[in-house]
C-alpha cells in the first residue's frame, strides 16, 4: 500500500499529527540553546524569529525564521503529497502552526506562528504568500512595528486566500474551498497571540523594531 492509497480515515489524524509534529521543531530554542540561553527566560518569552533577534541578534534569528518557514511548508507539502486530500493539506497546515505556538519539546511554550503560518501560505499558493510579504514588508519599512507588520501580513494572506476558493478566481489560479479553514483558524491564531502587542499599539508603547529588546532575564523567569 502506497502512502497515496492510505485510507480516507487515516488521512486527517495522521496529516495533523505530522504537522504538528514538524511544527513543534523548537527552532528559536535549539539555537539559543547553543549560546546556553533558554530564550523563554528572555525578551517575550517567545521562540520564534523576534524574541531571538533582540536576544542573539541578526544571524541566529535568520536561521530559526529559515526553518520556521521550513516548517509550514513541508506539513503542506507531504500532506498533499501523501493524502492528496484538500482537507488533510489544511489540516496539516493548521497543525503546524499550532506545533509552532505549542510545541511538545518545549513545554507547549513557543512563538506566534508568523514564519510558520508564511511557509503553509507559500506551499498552498504562492499568490498568498506574495501577498503577505509584500504587505509586511510594506508596514515593517513605515512603521518599524513587527508586530503589526506579522498581524497585517498574515490577515493580506488570509484575504488572497479567501478570494483565490472562490468560483471567480483565475481556473488557473483556484484553491480548494478546504483551504479556507487553514486561512481563517491561523489568521485568528496570528491576531490573538498578538492580543497584548495590539493593546501596547493602541496606547503608544509597543516597542519598534531595534527598540525595547535588549538580552534581558524576564522577571520571575
Amino acid at each position: 500500500m502506497t502512502p497515496a492509497t492510505l485510507p480516507a480515515p487515516l488521512a486527517l489524524p495522521l496529516a495533523a499529527l505530522g504537522g504538528y509534529l514538524l511544527g513543534s521543531i523548537p527552532t528559536g530554542l535549539l539555537v539559543a540553546r547553543r549560546r546556553g540561553i533558554d530564550l523563554r527566560e528572555y525578551g517575550s518569552g517567545k521562540t520564534g524569529f523576534t524574541n531571538t533577534l533582540r536576544t542573539l541578534g541578526v544571524g541566529p534569528a535568520l536561521v530559526t525564521v529559515a526553518v520556521d518557514i521550513g516548517k509550514g511548508a513541508l506539513a503542506v507539502v507531504l500532506a498533499r503529497t501523501l493524502f492528496d486530500d484538500p482537507w488533510a493539506t489544511a489540516l496539516a497546515g493548521l497543525c503546524a502552526v499550532a506545533g509552532h505556538n505549542w510545541t511538545l519539546f518545549a513545554g507547549f511554550r513557543g512563538g506566534r506562528g508568523v514564519a510558520t503560518t508564511f511557509g503553509a501560505f507559500l506551499a498552498m499558493s504562492p499568490l498568498a504568500a506574495l501577498a503577505v510579504f509584500a504587505a509586511a514588508g510594506a508596514v515593517l519599512a513605515t512603521t518599524r512595528y513587527v508586530s503589526l507588520m506579522s498581524t497585517v501580513g498574515v490577515l493580506s494572506g488570509f484575504v488572497v486566500l479567501a478570494v483565490l476558493v472562490t468560483e471567480r478566481a483565475p481556473a488557473g489560479l483556484r484553491l480548494p474551498a478546504e483551504y479556507l479553514l487553514f486561512g481563517v483558524l491561523v489568521t485568528l491564531l496570528v491576531e490573538l497571540s498578538h492580543a497584548e502587542n495590539i493593546r501596547r499599539l493602541l496606547a503608544g508603547t509597543e516597542p519598534k523594531l531595534g527598540q525595547g529588546g535588549g538580552r534581558h532575564r524576564r522577571s520571575g523567569a
